[in-house]
């Protein structure tokens, strides 16, 4: 295999390479946010609004609506760890060359102080050496660290989300 494979700008997920097509188009980042929440619904309850996708970097906004709300009018940290999921998906599917696949493998979150309005979050990751991850090597945890931040500049939740990486066989 040529090291290229091994590069998702070279060698991009379906996923990607529908994004940077949809991305150069009017409302097609917008598009692509729905038609991921159609694909995953779940994702929908946080009305994710993509607003980068690149390896190694995902950022998107979630508004504040009276789905997110909890009990006290607040943003559910729920509600952002669906929001922390959507962009954890949105950095692996432009990470990860499409010789390889991802699993979540288990989440952890930080509810720091309450939050009244709508979100940006930002997950980033160190990426590893792809080529170094074989079917005879097995797979490698990648953490994926979303900073959530209000419109005040304050963080008010922060997650950490591992994924398990292996070459798909």
């Amino acid at each position: 295999m040529s090291l290229s494979q091994f590069d998702a700008n070279a060698n991009p997920s379906p996923t990607y390479r529908m994004y940077k097509k949809m991305s150069r188009r009017r409302g097609g980042k917008g598009l692509f946010s729905a038609a991921v929440s159609l694909k995953a619904p779940y994702f929908s309850t946080v009305l994710p609004q993509l607003q980068e996708m690149r390896p190694g970097y995902a950022e998107v906004k979630v508004p504040k609506w009276w789905l997110v709300n909890n009990h006290i009018k607040t943003f559910h940290v729920i509600a952002a760890c669906n929001a922390a999921e959507f962009a954890m998906g949105m950095l692996a599917e432009a990470s990860l060359p499409n010789t390889h696949r991802w699993l979540p493998k288990g989440m952890r979150t930080e509810y720091r102080t309450k939050s009244t309005g709508g979100l940006i979050a930002r997950a980033s990751a160190k990426l590893p050496d792809f080529s170094s991850i074989t079917r005879e090597s097995g797979g490698q945890t990648v953490t994926v660290t979303i900073h959530f931040e209000d419109a005040a500049g304050n963080e008010p939740i922060y997650v950490e989300i591992d994924i398990w990486v292996t070459m798909k066989k």
